[in-house]
């Protein structure tokens, strides 16, 4: 077993090395976006007015999402139809790197596809296209017959129960006892109120009204109540552990050794629950694998639970992110004294998690700046210009040009300072919220913020020099998604080149 004493990315690593096998309910969760400007003229609904549309894996796919961003091995046991949205799903795990080798298409059944329609942040409805009777004896049998290949090297079976008809009780029966003839965990993330259907499962993960309804309706506000509810499901249903997720309380283990609450670090500010039951369970799956107790896994997952309830929509952990909010609760147990913080560093980030905490900014309702540029040598002009746009927003984000794009732009000599050392400095200014790199690899590769600006979607991209908007190439793309360009002015005199010279030339 690893050492509780192991170093946070040493903990993030021993994850890596896991594998996990996930069976169950995948879908495609689809979610179009758009504005909604006048009300229909046939009746009485708003028209949606659509800007883009995203596609991801949801459902037990959504687990996976979690295992793999955290670096476990994922494998997927499950059925898609054998359709166009079965391609998507196929793709989009592959994408992943998860092995699809048990992902079966079949002719007789269409994929599931969940789709939500939203104006900004506001959801207006959610349509589900699904089948939910079990799936075929013959289905069944080709699902078991492919479950022996996929269990080399597995050491946890998460069985992702979304009510849809893969898991049923044939499926479920089989697998745990293959499974515990084979020493391997089985997680339940549970649907319904009978769990006796999974009995002689390890541990089963429901939330706190979940744990209510499988009890016949028992209270579950208190600590006291919470382990009477647990263990009176243990008793009834056969299954050997219960982790029970009760929100800004935290996590409860309820187990034959005993009982353990385990609270969070500090207050959560929730903006999306959905997906968060997917990512607490793949936690404690991919802890688990690694050869880590129950409540090691049990306090991992609190903490990654906490990271994503306070993202928008359905979106993963992220290993990186599991390791800072590590590192965070250590500095905050190892000192009890106040201190007075007199530094300041905004963070730079991957695409991806930029735009998270630009949906996060978003739903407080700030406004979202964005400018970009090399800042080669920060001067007079650039920290002028930063602060004149960060007055026009709540938050600014700066699209700062890799080396490799500086190069393309400038010329082999330079930048002068590398990247690392330009988003630090940038970092550093008061001014700044946020810094993401972004450009061309190579020359004849697009060098413009455009692909950046759309996956990050500011409200305004501020633009400095004497341009007209028809003259900046990443107008189109900010327009195109309902944003704002403001032409800046630029400080005559000041530019890295000209302070290049001065330095030459004496």
């Amino acid at each position: 077993m690893p050492n509780k004493q192991m170093n946070n990315v040493d903990i993030i690593n021993a994850m890596k090395e896991s594998s996990v096998l996930v069976v169950g309910d995948i879908m495609l969760d689809r979610f179009v976006y758009g504005s909604v400007d006048r009300i229909s003229p046939e009746s009485p609904v708003p028209v949606l007015s659509v800007k883009r549309e995203n596609v991801m894996l949801g459902g037990a796919g959504n687990t996976l999402s979690n295992l793999r961003h955290l670096g476990a091995q994922g494998k997927i046991l499950s059925v898609v139809g054998d359709d166009i949205v079965g391609k998507q799903i196929t793709e989009l795990a592959q994408n992943q790197n998860i092995d699809v080798s048990g992902l079966i298409a079949s002719k007789d059944r269409s994929s599931i596809v969940k789709t939500r329609f939203l104006a900004g942040h506001q959801q207006l409805l959610r349509s589900d296209y699904e089948q939910t009777e079990d799936i075929s004896s013959e289905l069944a049998d080709d699902l078991l017959g492919r479950l022996n290949e996929l269990l080399d090297g597995v050491k946890v079976i998460i069985l992702s129960d979304y009510g849809k008809g893969v898991l049923s009780n044939k499926i479920i029966k089989s697998i745990i006892d293959v499974a515990s003839k084979r020493e391997i965990l089985v997680l339940v993330d549970p649907k319904g109120k009978d769990y006796s259907i999974y009995a002689g499962a390890d541990i089963v993960t429901p939330n706190k009204n979940e744990l209510s309804e499988a009890t016949g309706g028992m209270a579950v506000d208190s600590d006291e109540q919470v382990v009477s509810a647990a263990q009176n499901l243990v008793s009834n249903s056969g299954i050997k552990a219960v982790i029970a997720t009760r929100s800004k309380d935290g996590i409860s283990v309820i187990q034959d050794q005993g009982t353990t609450h385990i609270r969070s670090a500090c207050d959560i500010e929730v903006f999306d629950v959905s997906g968060a039951g997917d990512t607490v369970i793949a936690t404690i799956a991919a802890a688990l694998a690694a050869g880590f107790d129950i409540i090691m896994a049990a306090s991992l997952a609190n903490i990654a639970g906490s990271i994503v309830v306070s993202k928008v929509g359905t979106a993963p952990i992220r290993a990186q992110e599991l390791i800072e909010a590590l590192h965070n609760q250590d500095v905050q147990t190892e000192t009890n004294r106040p201190s007075i913080s007199r530094t300041r560093q905004a963070p730079v980030l991957a695409h991806d998690a930029a735009r998270e905490e630009i949906l996060r900014w978003k739903a407080r309702g700030l406004k979202v700046g964005f400018t970009n540029g090399c800042f080669d040598i920060l001067h007079y002009g650039h920290v002028t210009y930063l602060n004149d746009a960060r007055h026009k927003c709540d938050r600014l984000i700066i699209g700062l040009n890799s080396d490799s794009s500086v190069r393309v732009l400038k010329g082999e000599t330079r930048p002068v300072h590398d990247e690392n050392s330009r988003a630090a400095v940038l970092a550093a200014l008061g001014s700044v919220d946020m810094v993401v790199l972004f450009g061309a690899k190579q020359a004849g590769d697009d060098n413009t913020a455009c692909e950046l600006l759309n996956h990050l979607q500011p409200d305004i991209y501020f633009k400095g020099g004497d341009y007209t908007i028809d003259q900046i190439p990443e107008a189109p793309t900010v327009q195109s998604y309902g944003g704002i360009v403001d032409v800046m002015p630029v400080y005559e005199g000041h530019s890295t080149t000209n302070s290049i010279k001065k330095m030459v030339s004496n």
